[in-house]
């Protein structure tokens, strides 16, 4: 599955009601790391499909969403499970650390991701 892109409206279907993990980009298309970051999130996107969703907002037209979650800097990448945040992190990474941030949230293939308390 590809990046996908919600809206401020979309977010609770896309995000918050998702059945898989959902990393959220929160973006803007005149934030250079953000262009930067893009074909990673891509990459993940595709290659992690069975396990993940991969959105994208972009925080000048989706101002709700972004003032919700106080979305300060871009590129913010936040992981959300069962409508959740349980990671978050900011800045252009490379794949390997974007994955060493989202791995213990994602079960492994073929498994359902359920959080204990």
């Amino acid at each position: 599955m590809a990046l996908t892109h919600t809206t401020d409206d979309a977010f609770t279907r896309d995000v918050l009601h998702s059945t898989l993990p959902v990393l959220v980009d929160f973006t803007a298309a005149w934030c250079p790391p953000c262009v930067m970051i893009a074909p990673v999130l891509e990459r993940i996107a595709a290659d992690e499909s069975a396990r993940l969703r991969v959105v994208s907002v972009d925080v000048d037209e989706n101002p709700i969403v972004t003032a919700r979650y106080q979305i300060l800097g871009m590129p913010t990448l936040a992981l959300f499970v069962e409508g959740e945040i349980v990671a978050r992190f900011m800045g252009a990474k490379p794949r390997a650390a974007i994955m060493a941030q989202l791995e213990p949230h994602l079960a492994p293939i073929g498994r359902a991701v359920t959080r204990t308390a």
